[in-house]
């Protein structure tokens, strides 16, 4: 209680809580943002599921396609909100990017090319290396990489991944590829004992994007084409959290109980990419 009156005075929140339990039971509470770490979020989110509390949960949602289903059928039963907090998904760049491929403006995209890497301090008791509370890079910060081929490409016909597996048990990086048809692949990489340049290359029929540094949050996109760069700003005035925020009050606004842009099945197939690279790479938490 004492850190979270804390919290709560340095940023001016007027409540604050001892405990999850009190915070569920408050029924002046509409939705809570579950963002605590990787292995907690399936238990949390279905304590809030439970007491009839609308879930934004933080990416992934949980550590295996089984918890995933578990906690999808909770929210249908309890008829509860329920959404994957993927913000990427929300961001005004991501969605023109989007909708070059859906428009075929510069032909079909042929691949794709992105990575994620930071380098954290080692420190195996802490998150990031923490393998109980679901470290490593690629559920980490891998899972923008796949997300982006995901969205943009929908499910590979076949998966390839290495990793190297530090001495706390997690990846601490992840080469993937993804292969679609007609030769279409995705190279993807996650790390997060090195920094990346953190970008997404698409390669069009006559063009080529990229999504530049950090291609996962509020950035900017370059276009290529005819020996030309053009670079298209895209200007935020927050961190961009605010895009995902505002989607769920919509949706709360209209009674809807699952997201009309980061659905169900959305989460289900990231997390089934998940799982499948963790098998090539023996990682099981």
């Amino acid at each position: 209680m004492d850190k979270a009156e804390e919290f709560a005075e340095n940023h001016e929140i007027k409540l604050s809580y001892g405990s999850y339990l009190e915070l569920v039971e408050d029924k002046n509470i509409d939705v809570i943002y579950v963002a605590t770490p990787h292995t907690f979020h399936f238990e949390h989110s279905i304590l809030c599921l439970e007491h009839k509390k609308a879930v934004l949960c933080e990416k992934p949602l949980g550590i295996n396609l089984g918890q995933v289903e578990i906690m999808i059928s909770l929210a249908k039963e309890k008829n509860v909100f329920l959404m994957e907090a993927l913000w990427t998904q929300f961001l005004p760049h991501f969605n023109y990017v989007k909708n070059l491929v859906d428009s075929k403006e510069y032909g079909r995209l042929l691949g794709l090319e992105a990575d994620f890497g930071f380098n954290a301090p080692f420190e195996p008791k802490k998150r990031i290396y923490n393998k109980e509370l679901g470290g490593g890079s690629l559920m980490d910060v891998g899972i923008y990489p796949i997300f982006l081929s995901l969205a943009l490409l929908g499910i590979p016909e076949d998966i390839f991944a290495e990793a190297t597996i530090g001495s706390t048990g997690v990846d601490e990086n992840c080469t993937i590829q993804l292969s679609y048809s007609n030769a279409v692949k995705a190279n993807l990489y996650s790390a997060i004992n090195e920094t990346t340049p953190t970008t997404a290359t698409l390669r069009f029929e006559t063009a080529k994007v990229i999504i530049n540094s950090r291609f996962h949050e509020p950035s900017s996109v370059s276009i290529q084409k005819n020996g030309k760069m053009e670079t298209k700003e895209f200007p935020v005035t927050t961190h961009g959290y605010n895009f995902e925020a505002v989607h769920v009050q919509n949706m709360l606004k209209e009674k809807r109980t699952e997201s009309t842009l980061m659905s169900f099945e959305k989460s289900k197939e990231l997390i089934s990419i998940l799982d499948s690279i963790r098998k090539e790479i023996n990682l099981e938490y």
